[in-house]
């Protein structure tokens, strides 16, 4: 088989990958010829700009996603003796945040054409220890669960969004974490915005705000700046070590800045996708593309096993997001029969995805796809 030679540029045939418009290697020159690379005015700059950007009050910058995570469990009260209900189709982090706050993971099943939990299969999982609900924003798309909101607030059950896929995709007419939900995002190097590594959490109010900057920073209620002004300071609570640097925010200053060009690319790239797989037996998970920024392009597939190998034997990089966490080693004390989980755990697979592909590469990637499937027979 002949490789294109769209295909033979650098990342272009990964499953995803890291997308820099330029300037962002001047802001990081910048950063470390001021001497301060640490949590500085840039890292507050990023903030300011995200949530003028989403239409909040604040937002919270911390070192990566899973940080993000564990701090909005913890500011929102979670830990031992609780239960999150939580989709067991995401990335091992989503579950060890919980894990980490002291809490104990309560796997809901998915719609299978979305990925994502709904407002029955959350309803279906709730038992008298669930504190929280963590819905994972699967490629992207984002996840209404208003129709149940008066059920969680009568027991007092809080939504925390792992929105890691979804920064600048919309609930309605509103960006994710302008909804008024404790929305956590993720901005590592393969995100629709990438810091280098970062997240951010976007709470709910002036109080939950303050709480999540101590937990931050080690339960110290001082700012740098405050602490160098003075001869002491105060630990007033237990707390971690999580600001995202300078370094970090500077990155991901730029890409904010650009990011109007990384909605209309993968919107576009989506799409394509949607078009050259319509004629091929896959189904496409969908993403509500016209409302999300997406951030997989992901189908399920016959033979998926066969498939796969036959897509990395002619050096294309599909991938597996994600083996439900179900079934790892590390969460089967949580274990709980879920069929279309498990269903959707042995057929579903992620094509190259990210703002690199061409058109042409996207053709390349579905003419492989068709000749896998017919050589595993699945064509049929």
């Amino acid at each position: 088989m002949t490789t294109s030679p769209a295909l033979q540029r650098p990342d272009a045939t990964r499953n995803a990958s890291p997308y820099l418009y330029g300037p962002e290697h001047q802001a990081v020159a910048r950063v470390l010829n001021s001497g301060h690379y640490g949590h500085t005015a840039v890292t507050e700059t990023f903030e300011q700009a995200v949530a003028h950007f989403l239409g909040v009050p604040d937002a919270v910058a911390v070192s990566t996603g899973t940080a993000a995570l564990h701090t909005a469990l913890v500011a929102a009260g979670i830990g031992r003796g609780h239960e999150v209900i939580v989709p067991s189709l995401t990335f091992a982090a989503t579950i060890q945040a919980i894990r980490a706050c002291g809490a104990r993971p309560r796997f809901a099943e998915v719609d299978p054409a979305t990925a994502c939990v709904t407002p029955t299969t959350v309803l279906e999982a709730i038992t008298a220890d669930t504190a929280a609900v963590m819905p994972v924003l699967y490629g992207g798309r984002a996840i209404d669960l208003t129709p149940i909101h008066p059920h969680l607030t009568e027991h007092g059950i809080t939504v925390i969004e792992d929105a890691a896929h979804a920064f600048g995709s919309y609930q309605g007419t509103r960006r994710v974490g302008a909804t008024g939900q404790l929305t956590c995002f993720s901005f590592g190097p393969i995100k629709n915005l990438t810091c280098g590594q970062g997240g951010m959490v976007i709470p709910r109010t002036t109080a939950e705000a303050a709480r999540l900057r101590e937990l931050r920073l080690l339960g110290i209620t001082a700012s740098a700046d405050q602490r160098a002004a003075s001869t002491t300071y105060q630990v007033t609570s237990a707390g971690f070590r999580y600001p995202m640097s300078a370094l970090n925010a500077a990155i991901g200053t730029v890409q904010l800045a650009h990011f109007a060009t990384a909605e209309t690319a993968r919107r576009h790239l989506w799409r394509t996708y949607r078009a050259a797989l319509a004629d091929l037996p896959v189904t496409l998970v969908d993403v509500d593309v016209d409302h999300s920024v997406p951030h997989l392009c992901a189908i399920t597939v016959p033979h998926r096993d066969q498939v796969w190998r036959h897509m990395h034997e002619h050096g294309i990089g599909v991938g597996v997001h994600y083996p439900p966490s179900h079934t790892q080693p590390a969460f089967t004390p949580w274990h709980r029969p879920l069929p279309d989980t498990e269903r959707l755990g042995e057929q579903i697979m992620t094509l190259p995805f990210h703002q690199h592909l061409t058109d042409d590469d996207i053709h390349h990637v579905t003419t492989a796809l068709q000749q896998a499937l017919t050589s595993t027979g699945a064509h049929r």
